[in-house]
């Protein structure tokens, strides 16, 4: 399926069990754009996202971290509304031994990502807020 907001294949991939309660709407699979990161939650995608450097080289090797960088990032598209999601996620990606907010810096000099939000401006927002 294309992503609405810029025409790319968007990429599906299930959700981990344990991070399901930290996604909106707790979904089992989701649908997220490689180029922008809209996200869109679904159920049972055709297809399962095991290499997430598809999306950036940039996030972390362990797929769980992987996927709780990859769903956090997308939700900055509305901090304010997923602070706490966003914050649980990244808890997540400290556990497994992961700098998230370093990750964010390289995902926001990625070239080839072009969300509808600055990550670099969220970063320091999400800075302030978690201090």
């Amino acid at each position: 399926m294309t992503c609405p907001d810029c025409g790319e294949e968007r990429l599906p991939f299930a959700v981990p069990s344990a991070l399901r309660e930290d996604v909106p709407g707790k979904p089992s699979s989701v649908l997220l754009c490689p180029h922008c990161l809209q996200l869109e939650p679904v159920e049972n995608p055709d297809a399962e996202l095991s290499d997430f450097t598809t999306i950036s080289d940039v996030l972390p090797e362990d797929r769980d971290a992987a996927a709780a960088m990859t769903l956090a990032t997308a939700l900055l598209s509305s901090l304010a509304l997923h602070r706490q999601r966003i914050d649980a996620l990244l808890d997540r990606v400290e556990a497994a031994g992961v700098d998230p907010l370093l990750v964010l810096d390289r995902l926001a000099d990625d070239p080839e990502l072009e969300p509808n939000f600055d990550i670099e401006s969220r970063r320091r927002q999400l800075l302030q807020l978690r201090e």
